[in-house]
Formats: structure tokens, sequence, C-alpha cells
């Protein structure tokens, strides 16, 4: 049986909702079939499609379960079955900030997507053997970030190590800062957002808006930390809760959108006559897990390059 821990994003859903996201292939009719015969189970007990899911609960399948294999994101599709090149994998591997029994820490790469799904056939996930190491087992995702956001990513290499991890992102124990260009400089330097969000998707296609009525709550502290002029600012971003494009959205609400957001900020977020990448400026710099964890990552070679044409400095 391989485990999955529901995230934060996936907070409330249906289960049948939840393989629709994450193992796409696999159609209603099958889930049924694997809930019946208990190749899935929910928290260790029997379940149903119409379970609501609560971010911290473990699903857990039955490897080659008719034929998918879920940690492949179900194997009849071609481009998810194609073994990882050996630059990715050694890619993967020079990404390792940091390693002990419980956890492994990475500086994730802009680009790469974290779990496997539609049209995604190269993921952190489908490449953990990679990281087992000295370990028995794979290690396990607690947590994500946004495929075009890189930084720090942490990776439980026991059960127990995930649900320490799980139970710290939960409670909002672990401290998580980010680094950001923005467009425009906001006239207050530092300060709260705290504006609900609620996902919205077409077909394959998922969107995050700010929903005052039917939002989950959402909040951001920011701090301007360099300027220049009035065209851009470099902020930290510190997340208090989770959701899913969380800081893209509220720093687009608020007027002033992460540069090269397209998604998010339109065409507004980027900016003309300047050498500058019209990639996702947007790192996950440093997590804190009080007596666990103190990892800071590196900053992209894209996100260096602004820095350096910037002329703005790194040291703190």
């Amino acid at each position: 049986m391989k485990e999955h821990i529901v995230a934060a994003e996936d907070n409330e859903i249906r289960l049948d909702r939840w393989f629709k996201r994450h193992f796409a292939l696999i159609t209603h009719g099958h889930l049924e079939k694997m809930l019946r015969k208990g190749d899935v189970k929910l928290n260790g007990k029997k379940a149903k499609a119409s379970d609501r899911l609560v971010e911290g609960n473990v699903i857990t399948m039955r490897e080659q379960a008719e034929g998918i294999d879920p940690g492949r994101q179900s194997a009849p599709r071609k481009s998810e079955s194609v073994k990882p090149k050996a630059e990715d994998i050694e890619m993967l591997r020079a990404s390792v900030l940091y390693k002990d029994e419980d956890v492994i820490v990475i500086n994730k790469p802009p680009g790469l997507a974290v779990q496997g799904g539609t049209k995604v056939s190269k993921s952190v996930d489908s490449m953990l053997d990679s990281l087992r190491f000295d370990a028995k087992e794979r290690p396990k995702l607690v947590h994500r970030l946004d495929r075009d956001t890189s930084g720090v990513l942490v990776l439980a290499r026991s059960a127990k190590a995930a649900t320490r991890l799980m139970k710290a992102f939960t409670s909002k124990e672990a401290e998580k800062t980010y680094w950001a260009l923005i467009k425009g400089v906001p006239d207050i330097f530092q300060g709260k957002i705290d504006l609900p969000l609620a996902k919205q998707e077409d077909g394959d296609v998922e969107k995050v808006s700010i929903d005052k009525e039917n939002g989950k709550k959402a909040v951001t502290f920011y701090r301007v930390i360099d300027k220049l002029s009035n065209k851009i600012a470099w902020v930290e971003l510190m997340p208090i809760t989770g959701r899913t494009h969380q800081l893209r959205v509220h720093m687009a609400a608020i007027g002033y959108p992460i540069l090269c957001d397209g998604k998010y900020g339109g065409r507004e977020s980027f900016v003309d006559g300047m050498e500058i990448s019209r990639k996702l400026h947007l790192h996950a710099r440093r997590l804190v897990i009080p007596g666990m964890l103190d990892v800071t990552a590196e900053l992209p070679k894209h996100m260096q390059d602004s820095w350096d044409s910037l002329g703005l400095s790194i040291e703190e």
C-alpha cells in the first residue's frame, strides 16, 4: 500500500474529487470498484467516494490496483510511464539542502511540478525514489509549492516524521517566508492582507479568486525590503494560512502583482524596457519549524539575474 497525505489545498473536498485532481485517469466507476475491494482506504479504514477529506488524512492505495500505479498517476498514459531521465534525477539530488533521518529539504527549481496530473509528465513525486538514499521507504510529500514557484520543499522520510510535519503546517507552527518582486511600490511598506479565497474550476483549469461571501480565510503579511523607483519592489511575504495561489492572488488583489504572474496579474505584471526574465518571481526563501528545521534556499538563476540587473543586494 502507498500512502498519500491530504494537503491543505485539498481540505474538505470529497474523496472522489481528490482522485479527479490527482489521478485523472481513474474513472469514477473504477474508483468505486477499488473502494469496494478495499484497495483504497482512508485513515486505515474502508471509505466511500463521498467522504470529506481533512488536511492530514492518510489515503492508502494498493500498488498496481487493477493495473494502476498510484505513484505514477495512472500507468496507462504513455507520458507518465516513462522513467525519469538521468539528468532530471541528478538535478533533483543536487537540489537537496538538508537531510537527516527524518526529513529531506530540497530547493525546488521553478517549472517543476510537485505532483503529477493532467498534462504533467515530470514531477517531484515521480522522482521521489531517487531520494530514498539509505531509507527503506520513498520520502513523502507533506506540502506543496506552485509549479512556477521555487524554493524550500520539505519531504518526510517516515510516517512519524510526516505526522510531525503535517501538525506543524496545520497548527501554523511552521514559519514560511517568501521573497518576491512585485510591480509597483505599496504606499504602506508593511501590512496585513486578510482576504478570503475560493477556487474556481473550469474543466482542467483551476483559478483562485477573492470571495468575501463563500471563500476560506486567507491571511498574508508583507514587508517591503527594497524598491526601484516606483516601478518594482522587493518584498518579503509571510503567509499565515496556506491556500492555493494565496500570495499571487493577494498581491494582485491589492494592486501590486508579483512580477511576471500573467495568470493573476495579467499584462500589468510585466515590465518593459528592462532585462528581466519573464518567469514568475516568487521564491520560498526560508522555512522554520522550531526545534526541528531552519532552512534557507538560494534564489533560482532567473531571479538572481533580476536582482543583479536591478542592483538589489541580497546581503541581509
